[in-house]
């Protein structure tokens, strides 16, 4: 199925265990898509596209209504994305994502939790070449118009890297610079986009003992439990 799916498939922690985080980011992606382009998703992509992730994660209807409401006040800040790269032990690369409205808190925070781990944090492009970053979308099976061959001919100009199905649906992967023009082309054709997102995979992975991935599990750990943390990527296998 191809580098994306076993990267998938093969991540040895789990990004968002609690759900309360997991409404965390989603309500941090819901400001920031207001912000940016309005409280109405019929005319701002990007709140569709998080209100379909919001819908996805089973986040209740009316606690999205509350946080578009509350990202409309002149009063509620905003959140700044902030890229963090550096190393853990045994020379795994890291990619850190955060959305935050404090950067020197955010920044002091991340350098504390790789410095208390025997890791380093970089500076900007020291590691982030190491990972493509793509888009994916996570579409119905159920009503869509043509067979997967079809649409992938279809979608052939938007240069994407993979489509395939799996029993949640049908996946697609291609480069980030790709994401608007799939959206569009999956909301003209009325097929039901039942989640999308960005992703950044490493372009190779190192396998380590399993005290040296100990190791660097535990700064994974102090990492993600981060309020300001998104996500968070890295070349261990």
């Amino acid at each position: 199925m191809g580098r994306a799916f076993e990267f998938r498939k093969a991540r040895k922690f789990k990004r968002w265990a609690a759900m309360s985080k997991t409404f965390t980011r989603i309500g941090k992606d819901i400001v920031m898509a207001v912000k940016e382009g309005g409280p109405n998703p019929e005319s701002n992509a990007r709140l569709r596209a998080v209100i379909q992730n919001a819908k996805a994660a089973n986040m209740p209807k009316d606690t999205v209504e509350r946080a578009i409401k509350k990202a409309t006040d002149k009063d509620t800040g905003t959140f700044k994305e902030v890229l963090f790269e550096g190393y853990a032990p045994h020379g795994i690369a890291i990619l850190v994502e955060t959305a935050t409205d404090n950067n020197n808190r955010t920044v002091a925070n991340i350098r504390s939790y790789f410095n208390k781990c025997n890791g380093a944090l970089g500076t900007s492009g020291s590691v982030s070449f190491m990972f493509d970053h793509t888009c994916n979308f996570r579409i119905a099976k159920e009503g869509l118009p043509m067979d997967l061959e079809a649409l992938e001919l279809e979608l052939i100009d938007a240069d994407i890297d993979e489509i395939f199905e799996d029993e949640d649906g049908i996946l697609i992967y291609a480069p980030f610079e790709s994401y608007g023009a799939i959206q569009k082309y999956l909301e003209e054709k009325n097929i039901e986009i039942l989640s999308s997102g960005f992703e950044r995979i490493p372009q190779n992975t190192t396998e380590l003992t399993e005290d040296q991935m100990a190791d660097v599990e535990k700064l994974l750990e102090k990492i993600e439990e981060d309020d300001d943390v998104q996500n968070v990527y890295h070349t261990m296998t």
